[in-house]
């Protein structure tokens, strides 16, 4: 039996077993913290100065040796300097030393929980997280000041399991991609880089994986499994046996659905749904293409924004939409307008006494309350649609009200643009997010005021249920199959066809195998999704039968309890699909 199993995230799918090699193991991280002499105040900015320099020079430096296979993710790095070159950051840990007489290392960690205080507040994970970026930027600014050396990657001379405390989007530079077979890190969450990475590579991957360091030792040999999320450590010949055949049956398995996944979703009796992907990064295009995405569903815009101290112009967001739409092309791409609340801006807008901020000034309203900053993204968008593939997408939108008023701050900016003579595709599709209880009501009248609808159907869970699915106590009753959701999404597809626009769903449920009979039933035009999730969604698809669907979907919607939907489904599921949920019910049940 194995010493010991830890658990953590799963991030990328597969088995690897090997020896573990760790990154920097022991490197001190014990930050000194130390009140200063007047006389010293000026030597510890200096020091924090330079240490900047160095670590941004470090980074461009890297930047020149990003490996090909590596270039599509070189963004991240881009990033990173961004912030460093951002003097909002470096200003912050000056003031602390000028003012508070603070060493220059405690200046620092000081101006960067001010950044992590207003990230912890945020409600969406995929914004909450991106302060791991922060945190790696500070890291190589603190690795300067402590005289620390580089990684010790060189050292790595046989294929072994790299384990991290954290694995910054530059240290991958320097990876001998062919010698790595598994990553797994202390920190990140689902949507961590180190996760973008392993899926690119197509390698297993778990984060969050709590006393990694303190229990393995360089040199053990582990099983990482990326299904479950587990790592086995010193397994027996018993445990070793059994992963090494589930590795086997694992990669015939993908195998087979990666040769067809350039196929459409269509299914044997000849209908045809869209799949497409949610990303926020432009480095996750290498994964849509190759996992067979004929497009993206969702392009969450809020990166753009956090991942820096000073908000972008439109010029850099005219180019990030770009470059999307350009790689892209002909493939559509729906950008999403800022969908982020007033918690995660405090910073330049100041703060607001909320006391529940998922119900307050978030998504459309922030950015009715925020006019120029909305129209500065708007005249990016507008600029950018020139590649006609790119479509519009409002989220959290209330009423038909709220709806009119987005869309006259829109002609608005678009009379402007034609005034100043900057061209822009006036036949750009504009859509909306149905995932508010009244937007879902309203559907049929919203229907006849946009071009299509996009159910998201993680909110629209929470709001309906009046539940958070982040909480322990209540996260139980987190059912998309409940009855009420049900019907609440057939009504908002039958609305939207009614009117003759097209409906996606963009939530966990498009990559829900035990929901895609249902949905297919309701007859959805478009399901997105994480891309790795595209390649067995689109199996799963081409294995059934619209028949077999909507006799399906008739009984669950004559069902009068959760508990029998599931049992319904997963019944359907188990006789049609046994492979995938064997494979990956557990990574798309977290939403993959």
């Amino acid at each position: 039996m194995a010493r010991q199993v830890l658990q953590g995230i799963p991030v990328s799918t597969g088995v690897a077993l090997g020896k573990a090699f760790f990154l920097n193991r022991g490197r001190s991280r014990n930050i000194p913290r130390h009140n200063i002499p007047d006389r010293d105040v000026s030597s510890e900015i200096q020091r924090v100065e330079q240490a900047f320099a160095q670590a941004l020079a470090e980074l461009e430096d890297i930047q020149l040796r990003v490996p090909a296979e590596l270039l599509e993710h070189a963004r991240i790095i881009d990033s990173h300097i961004m912030m460093l070159q951002d003097p909002k950051l470096l200003e912050s840990s000056k003031d602390y030393i000028q003012r508070m007489h603070l060493n220059a290392e405690w200046g620092l960690e000081k101006a960067v929980a001010d950044i992590e205080a207003v990230f912890h507040s945020i409600e969406d994970s995929y914004i909450r997280e991106r302060i791991q970026d922060v945190r790696l930027v500070a890291g190589r600014v603190q690795q300067h000041l402590l005289g620390e050396s580089g990684n010790n990657l060189h050292s790595i001379t046989t294929r072994i399991i790299l384990l991290a405390h954290d694995l910054s989007p530059a240290d991958t530079v320097e990876l001998e991609v062919g010698k790595i077979m598994a990553f797994a890190t202390v920190t990140g969450g689902k949507t961590s880089h180190t996760g973008i990475l392993a899926r690119a590579m197509q390698i297993p991957a778990i984060v969050g994986v709590a006393d990694l360091e303190e229990t393995i030792r360089d040199g053990e040999v582990i099983i990482i499994d990326g299904l479950q999320g587990r790592i086995i450590i010193d397994p027996d010949e018993e445990e070793l046996a059994g992963f090494t055949d589930l590795k086997y049956q694992f990669e015939q398995y993908q195998a087979g659905i990666n040769r067809s996944s350039h196929l459409p979703a269509e299914t044997i009796d000849g209908y045809r749904v869209k799949v497409f992907a949610n990303i926020e990064l432009l480095e996750e295009v290498s994964s849509v293409l190759g996992n067979g995405g004929e497009g993206v569903g969702l392009y969450r815009t809020e990166y753009s924004y956090l991942n820096r101290v000073k908000l972008p112009d439109e010029e850099q967001l005219l180019e990030e939409y770009q470059d999307l739409a350009s790689i892209m092309f002909p493939g559509k791409v729906v950008l999403r307008t800022l969908d982020v609340g007033a918690d995660k801006f405090m910073h330049h807008f100041g703060g607001l006494d909320e006391a529940n901020p998922a119900l307050g000034l978030r998504g459309v309203r922030f950015c009715l309350h925020h006019a120029d900053l909305f129209r500065v993204q708007l005249r990016a968008i507008l600029r950018a649609s020139l590649h006609e593939n790119i479509s519009l997408m409002f989220p959290m939108v209330s009423g038909l009200g709220e709806l009119r008023q987005i869309k006259a701050v829109f002609n608005s900016v678009q009379m402007e643009l034609k005034k100043q003579g900057l061209k822009y595709n006036p036949e750009m599709p504009v859509g909306m997010m149905i995932e508010l209880p009244s937007a879902m009501i309203t559907a049929d009248i919203l229907a006849t005021e946009v071009d299509f609808f996009s159910i998201g159907t993680n909110d629209l869970i929470q709001y309906s249920l009046g539940i958070d699915r982040t909480n322990s106590y209540v996260s139980y009753l987190y059912q998309p199959l409940h009855p009420a959701l049900v019907r609440m999404i057939k009504y908002v597809v039958d609305a939207g066809h009614r009117a003759g626009i097209e409906v996606s769903i963009c939530g966990e449920m498009a990559a829900d195998p035990y929901c895609i009979p249902v949905l297919m039933g309701m007859h959805v035009d478009c399901l997105s999704m994480n891309p790795q999730a595209m390649p067995v969604i689109k199996h799963i698809v081409r294995q059934a039968t619209m028949e077999e669907c909507k006799t399906l979907l008739k009984e669950v919607l004559a069902s009068k309890t959760v508990g029998r939907n599931n049992k319904l489904v997963k019944d359907s599921i188990f006789r049609r699909h046994p492979n995938e949920l064997m494979f990956y019910s557990s990574l798309l049940d977290e939403g993959y």
